[in-house]
């Protein structure tokens, strides 16, 4: 009678396990981002209420965008939903597809923005669209 080994040894790789801290950190951080820059457009841009945040002006733009897309190239981690199955593939297309419908937006609107962070951001609006898909290809790379 022979043994049986353990699946770590025959060859095939155990499933790992979800981290709550991993998701949490992945999810607050993309929830501040798009806070940064609600509380940038609706309270402080005007420079009358948290003056701190309206002088940085567009910085607050940088630092509300980074946040988002570091939360979501967090959450493509295999220790997160979204970096695992088909969360993986859910959120490659779900950045490239944002990514590409704010550039067409962008240039469909041209020169006569009406959305509000759109015609804040100007030509970064580019750089927002082409960030999605940056981080569309760390979902990619993560795909079996």
């Amino acid at each position: 009678m022979s043994q049986r080994q353990p699946r770590a040894q025959r060859g095939v790789t155990p499933e790992p396990t979800v981290s709550v801290v991993r998701t949490v950190v992945a999810a607050v951080l993309a929830a501040l981002g798009i806070a940064w820059m609600v509380i940038y457009i609706n309270v402080a841009q005007d420079g009358q209420q948290l003056t701190w945040m309206g002088e940085l002006e567009r910085w607050n733009f940088l630092i509300g965008f980074s946040l988002l897309f570091l939360g979501l190239a967090i959450a493509a981690h295999p220790d997160t939903p979204l970096g695992r199955g088909r969360g993986v593939v859910v959120g490659m297309l779900g950045c490239f597809l944002i990514g590409l419908i704010w550039i067409v937006v962008y240039y469909m609107t041209g020169q006569d923005l009406s959305i509000p962070l759109m015609q804040n951001l100007g030509q970064y609006n580019l750089v927002v669209g082409i960030g999605f898909m940056a981080v569309g290809f760390v979902y990619a790379t993560k795909w079996e």
